[in-house]
């Protein structure tokens, strides 16, 4: 649901499009000229803004320029009787999201609802990712040893390009972490990051949720959806898991990255994307298009460029850093004031096998924090299997 102004000097058209997307769920409210609608869009604080090209006094491009002086990230619908190419591109020129012509097709739900839907998750795919960029500035790949300086110089070289990416190795050693630091210092860093887990979905659902399903094309497909593809068009697409994607959807997908075009599940038209794939998984491939449950030629596709990330018992050099930044992440997040670890307690920590890689060292931290006696974390606060190893080293 989200809040959206309808400008409109036709109180008919302005009234049946506000109807119409109410019944869509959304909270709409109208303004008759664009003098209104700036007197009401510092109080409303839209989500989106729906205005007409073509009103007297102050024109909808008027007011797109003004909103966008002082809110620019303010999702804004252009919509004419009197479209062309040039008030289109003027439109957009501008700072509109999108363009749209009135007429009588405009107020049938699901052209209406396709349009504010594409603009609206657009904003919020960009604020995501806006997001996730801030958070990720400065500490893409967090260690200090050779394989970390290894990793860090394969990101800075593979970046720039639109190769695909293939990155291996077990569960939570960060290959997600390194996936989003391809995207974010590659030149497709103001586009979309889009993930799907390959895993994670049943294979009936899979194949609508990479290209999109039109509506009524399968029992619970109420409306036009797009798919990932869509959504990552001009930005980088991640397949998590890949090596669990079923051996029926694997041909379709290489048939996606051949021709560079989907196709709606239950659709005919074709629809060009402009993606970059990274793919992880903690599967070998190889092993897997030998025993016949991956494709070879997708597994050639993907790995264009292959990275192999090492598991943490392996970086051993890295802990010291990870435990630094998430003593640093629980501080912030809860309150915390602990000053850092005592020399025997990372000296334990870097003994550990860590099998489940980061993911489980960011939980002993965290449990630590919970439960400890100090503003110093001791051995005695951390729940790990040979406590007694730094102790009895230090007896000898």
């Amino acid at each position: 649901m989200a809040k959206i102004l309808v400008v409109d000097d036709e109180e008919i058209m302005r009234d049946m499009i506000a109807d119409t997307l109410e019944l869509s769920g959304h909270r709409c409210s109208v303004a008759a000229n664009p003098q209104v609608a700036l007197e009401q869009i510092t109080v409303l604080n839209p989500d989106l803004v729906i205005s007409d090209y073509k009103m007297p006094g102050m024109t909808g491009i008027d007011l797109l320029k003004v909103i966008k002086k002082d809110r620019p990230s303010q999702p804004f619908l252009m919509m004419t009787a009197f479209g062309t190419i040039e008030t289109a591109v003027e439109a957009l020129q501008n700072g509109a999201d999108h363009f749209i012509e009135k007429g009588d097709n405009l107020t049938k739900s699901e052209i209406l609802e396709h349009a504010v839907n594409m603009v609206l998750d657009k904003y919020r795919f960009r604020q995501e990712n806006s997001a996730l960029k801030k958070r990720l500035v400065g500490k893409d790949f967090i260690g200090q040893g050779e394989k970390y300086i290894e990793l860090n110089k394969f990101v800075e070289t593979v970046a720039p390009t639109n190769a695909s990416v293939l990155i291996t190795g077990e569960s939570g050693v960060g290959k997600e972490v390194l996936a989003r630091a391809v995207h974010y210092q590659s030149l497709r860093a103001g586009g979309p990051f889009i993930k799907i887990n390959c895993a994670a979905l049943p294979e009936s659902l899979i194949e609508s949720e990479l290209f999109g399903h039109e509506k009524g094309s399968f029992t619970g497909a109420l409306k036009t959806r797009r798919g990932k593809f869509e959504l990552a068009d001009g930005g980088t697409l991640l397949l998590d898991e890949i090596g669990e994607m079923p051996l029926a959807m694997q041909s379709k997908l290489l048939r996606v990255l051949q021709e560079r075009v989907v196709v709606r599940v239950g659709g005919d038209d074709e629809i060009k994307v402009d993606v970059r794939l990274i793919c992880t998984t903690n599967r070998d491939l190889k092993n897997e298009v030998s025993k016949g449950t991956f494709r070879e030629d997708l597994y050639y596709r993907l790995s264009v460029v292959p990275l192999h990330v090492p598991p943490l018992r392996e970086r051993a050099e890295d802990i010291p850093p990870l435990v630094n930044y998430f003593i640093n992440k629980f501080n912030e997040e809860n309150g915390y004031a602990v000053e850092g670890s005592s020399d025997d307690a990372m000296e334990l920590l870097q003994k550990q096998k860590w099998q489940g890689n980061i993911r489980q060292l960011e939980n002993a931290v965290e449990r630590a924090m919970v439960f400890r006696k100090s503003s110093l974390l001791q051995i005695e606060d951390f729940d790990l299997e040979d406590k007694n190893v730094v102790k009895s080293k230090k007896r000898q």
